[in-house]
């Protein structure tokens, strides 16, 4: 089975959604039976790259709550991940493009190390002092290489903005095709959608209703037509 995971590093709920996600995932009995890949989606995709802010400053603006509602809904956020074992700092952190990011992501996931990548690139954001978005490319390069990157290939990445740019694109039109305007959204087996960082229970529910209704695979023929085995091949005898 296979679970998508549309999410954007910027995104808090992203953030607490993966852990309650593999809360459920961990405790799935078949959970050595599914593929989990993300797929990228920018919440502010028009914002230049180096058009960064606090946090706090884009709240206020880009929804119109008075400072006080951004640092209330801040502190709201940050229990909300301590009560799932993360760390995340309510106060003084920025906010740009994350496009860069996601280009990151795709070489991420074509060498292997594409859960490891988003975990660490979660962590850099919600929890560390050092920003993702001021310190330029090598921060990248540094947080892609604990991923278990090679550091020439990440830098030739961000060198290029061509790079996996149409993966990016392409995620996203399919995100849209898919009916997320909003993320995080699992989708498990392109057959249940799951909108928001809900309760590991909601995740648990969802797992075991998409591995029961999975279609039993129909055959067309009567097994008589020839085939190698594990005894073997068939030979025909004239």
């Amino acid at each position: 089975m296979r679970v998508e995971i549309w999410s954007d590093i910027a995104c808090p709920w992203c953030y607490v959604g993966k852990a309650r996600f593999e809360k459920a995932l961990e405790a799935f009995p078949h959970r050595d039976k599914v593929e989990v890949v993300h797929r990228s989606f920018e919440l502010d995709p028009n914002r230049a790259k180096g058009d960064v802010q606090p946090v706090i400053t884009m709240l206020t603006k880009k929804y119109g709550m008075s400072e006080a509602q951004a640092r209330a809904g801040e502190e709201n956020l940050g229990a909300q991940a301590a009560a799932e074992g993360l760390d995340y700092r309510t106060r003084d952190r920025d906010h740009g493009n994350t496009f860069d990011l996601h280009r990151l992501l795709h070489l991420a996931k074509e060498r292997g190390r594409q859960d490891e990548l988003i975990q660490i690139l979660y962590r850099a954001n919600f929890a560390e002092e050092r920003s993702l978005f001021t310190e330029g490319d090598e921060r990248l390069v540094e947080l892609a290489v604990e991923a278990g990157l090679d550091a020439d290939a990440v830098r030739a990445v961000l060198a290029d903005p061509t790079a996996y740019a149409d993966e990016v694109r392409a995620d996203e039109r399919e995100a849209a095709q898919l009916g997320a305007n909003g993320v995080p959204f699992f989708v498990l087996d392109r057959a249940y959608g799951v909108s928001g960082a809900q309760p590991a229970e909601v995740f648990a529910q969802a797992l075991t209703q998409a591995w029961g209704d999975r279609s039993p695979l129909t055959l067309i023929d009567d097994g008589g037509a020839e085939a190698c085995g594990p005894d073997g091949c068939a030979v025909p005898q004239h």
